[in-house]
C-alpha cells in the first residue's frame, strides 16, 4: 500500500505549501477536496511545488462541470505535473448538486458512467487526432478544431479515480475507471462484500482485470502516541460517524451491519440541529468497526490486516507537530508487500 494525505485545504493557495510539506514528511499521494478550494487550482500549486508525490483532485464533482472543461484541465495538470496527476471525480448528493450548483440530477451512475467515458473520447481525439464523436444519453461531444486541441499530451493521459460509497457507483468504477476512491464512512464488512463484489461485476462488463486498478482508502485511521491524544482521535472519529450516518445516502453501510435505527437517530439529531449530540450515540462498537485509533503502529498492523489484501493506497493522520523520522517505518510498515488477491475478478 502507498500512504497517502487527503488536505482539506482552506484555500487553493495552500495547495503549494501544504504538498510540499507532505511530500518532505514522506506521503506517496496529496490529495486535494473540493470544499472551500477549487481542487483543480490547489493540485496546480501543489505540482509546481513537488517532484515526486502523486497529486489528485480528491475529488472534483464532476457534475458541477462537463467533459471537456474537465478533460482540459485535467490535461493541463498532468503537463504541470510531468505525468503526477490523477482526476479523482465524485458525484456529491442531489441536493448539493441541484440547490448548492444549481447543475441537473438523474441517474447518477449512469451519468457518471457517460461523463468518464467522454472524458476518455476527447482525450482520444487529442492523443490520436480522431474525428471528436461522442454522443450519448446525457453529454454529446462532436466538435473539435484545431484551434481548440492541445495535442498529445508527452505523459499520455492522467489517470481516473472514482469516487464510490455504493455498490451502483462502484461497478461504474470496475467497468471504466482506473481506481475507486472510497469514502471514509466505510467498514471493512461493507467493503468486502458490496463495493469489491461490485467492482469485479464492472470489470466484467468491460472484459478486463482489476490488477492495475486502484482502491483508496481514507479510512478513519487515527494514530497517536499518548492516551490523551487517542482519547480526542475517538472523539473525532465519533463526530465524524455521527456527521456521516445521518445522511441517508449513506444508511446502507449501517443497514448492514443491523444498525439502521442508529442512522434514524442520527439524521433526527441534525433536524433539530443539535449537532454535539451525535457523539454521545455513538457506542464502542460502531466506532471501533468504522475506525483504527491506537499508537501508529498498532494502526498500521490493523489496516493490513483488515485491508493489506485489498486496498492499494490508504490514508493517514498524524498530528500537525508529527516527526517525519518517527512515522517513517510507519510508512515503510503499510508499503511492505501484501497479497491482493481478493480483487482479482475469478475470485469467489
Amino acid at each position: 500500500m502507498r500512504v497517502d494525505l487527503t488536505a482539506y485545504v482552506e484555500a487553493a493557495a495552500d495547495g503549494g505549501t501544504g504538498a510540499a510539506s507532505a511530500e518532505a514528511f514522506g506521503y506517496d499521494g496529496w490529495w486535494a477536496p473540493e470544499t472551500t478550494a477549487d481542487s483543480f487550482l490547489a493540485c496546480g500549486n501543489a505540482a509546481v511545488h513537488t517532484e515526486r508525490t502523486r497529486i489528485g483532485t480528491g475529488v472534483a464533482i464532476a457534475f458541477a462541470r462537463n467533459p471537456m472543461t474537465v478533460a482540459l484541465q485535467a490535461n493541463d495538470l498532468q503537463l504541470l505535473s510531468r505525468g503526477r496527476f490523477v482526476l479523482g471525480l465524485g458525484s456529491q448528493v442531489k441536493p448539493h448538486i441541484t440547490r448548492r450548483l444549481s447543475m441537473p440530477w438523474s441517474r447518477p451512475a449512469a451519468r457518471m458512467r457517460e461523463f468518464i467515458l467522454a472524458v476518455r473520447a476527447i482525450w482520444d481525439t487529442w492523443q490520436t487526432g480522431a474525428p471528436l464523436d461522442f454522443q450519448g444519453d446525457f453529454y454529446a461531444h462532436t466538435l473539435m478544431t484545431p484551434f481548440f486541441n492541445p495535442g498529445p499530451n508527452p505523459y499520455g493521459n492522467p489517470k481516473i479515480i472514482l469516487a464510490g460509497v455504493g455498490p451502483r457507483m462502484s461497478e461504474v468504477a470496475g467497468e471504466v475507471a482506473d481506481g475507486i476512491f472510497c469514502h471514509a464512512f466505510l467498514t471493512e464488512r461493507y467493503l468486502r462484500e458490496q463495493i469489491v463484489p461490485a467492482l469485479r461485476r464492472g470489470a466484467a462488463k468491460a472484459g478486463r482485470e482489476l490488477s492495475e486498478f486502484e482502491i483508496f482508502l481514507p479510512g478513519m485511521f487515527i494514530g497517536r502516541d499518548t492516551e490523551e491524544e487517542m482519547a480526542k482521535g475517538r472523539e473525532f472519529v465519533r463526530r465524524q460517524i455521527g456527521f456521516y450516518g445521518s445522511t441517508p445516502s449513506y444508511r446502507p453501510v449501517l443497514d448492514l451491519h443491523g444498525w439502521g435505527a442508529l442512522g434514524e437517530e442520527l439524521t433526527a439529531i441534525t433536524k433539530r440541529g443539535s449537532w454535539d449530540q451525535l457523539v454521545s450515540v455513538v457506542d464502542d462498537e460502531v466506532l471501533n468497526t468504522f475506525g483504527i485509533i491506537g499508537t501508529p503502529e498498532q494502526v498500521a498492523e490493523e489496516i493490513r490486516r483488515c485491508y493489506g489484501d485489498i486496498a492499494t493506497r490508504v490514508g493517514m493522520t498524524v498530528a500537525d507537530d508529527a516527526n517525519p523520522e518517527r512515522w517513517a517505518p510507519v510508512f515503510d510498515l503499510l508499503r511492505s508487500p501484501t497479497d491482493a488477491a481478493a480483487l482479482q475478478p475469478s475470485a469467489p
